[in-house]
């Protein structure tokens, strides 16, 4: 019996995926960094859909003709573009930081316009600052070692051009596109994302698996846990 796929969908980099090694017992998994960041060459552009072709390259790489596709906090709409791209060879969704968008206004925002702000600051005056606070953003989940890691394999102008070049998405409505079966997990407590945002989510989809995590779900053990859950019901 062949074992599940999984394609880790980055938002700037594959390192953000912490729990890969133990996603890697049980099932095949791949990832990829974007382009312009590690060893990948820059792009002509820095729009989301240059993430969205180099991720349906991996697939195309990996001959893959089924898989789970798997995203966390800025990388979901990225995720979900990917999916509808290739809807035929996707046997399931799931999405860390769940919401319909990214919008910061409104009466239930999904992000917090506040942590949004001072990250931008930080990224236009301090990269090296920029990585902590990302670090305590997400509430520990990436330590010192991850933090330098990432300034490493990020260099602060490609991080500045993802960033600038960022775009509402209407996440919701790229969902109702898919007739898939879905995984929703929210970061509880999370100081980027509200739970409003992850609640709308939920009564959007209610067909959809869910699961609440003290941590975030790209480094948490117990969202791992979920993704084999989710698995072992589809026909993967």
């Amino acid at each position: 019996m062949s074992l599940p796929r999984l394609l880790l969908v980055p938002q700037l980099t594959q390192i953000e995926w912490q729990i890969k090694p133990e996603l890697e017992r049980w099932a095949e998994v791949a990832s990829f960094d974007p382009p312009g960041v590690g060893n990948e060459p820059a792009p002509e552009s820095y729009e989301r859909e240059v993430i969205v072709e180099r991720g349906l390259l991996e697939l195309d790489r990996l001959e893959w003709d089924r898989c789970v596709v798997v995203g966390d906090e800025f990388g979901t709409a990225t995720a979900v573009r990917i999916a509808l791209a290739r809807r035929e060879a996707v046997a399931g969704l799931a999405l860390g930081h769940a919401s319909l968008s990214y919008d910061s206004h409104g009466e239930r925002p999904a992000t917090i316009e506040k942590t949004t702000a001072v990250l931008n600051r930080l990224l236009e005056v301090d990269y090296a600052a920029f990585i902590r606070a990302i670090s305590q953003a997400t509430q520990g989940a990436y330590d010192d070692e991850l933090a330098d890691r990432f300034r490493e394999r990020m260099p602060v102008e490609v991080v500045r051009a993802y960033m600038a070049a960022s775009a509402p998405e209407p996440i919701g409505e790229l969902l109702e596109q898919l007739d898939m079966p879905l995984l929703l997990g929210e970061h509880s407590g999370c100081l980027r994302f509200t739970h409003e945002g992850f609640e709308d989510a939920v009564r959007a989809f209610a067909q959809a698996k869910t699961g609440s995590y003290k941590l975030k779900p790209s480094v948490n053990p117990e969202f791992a846990e979920s993704l084999h859950e989710f698995c072992a019901e589809l026909d993967t």
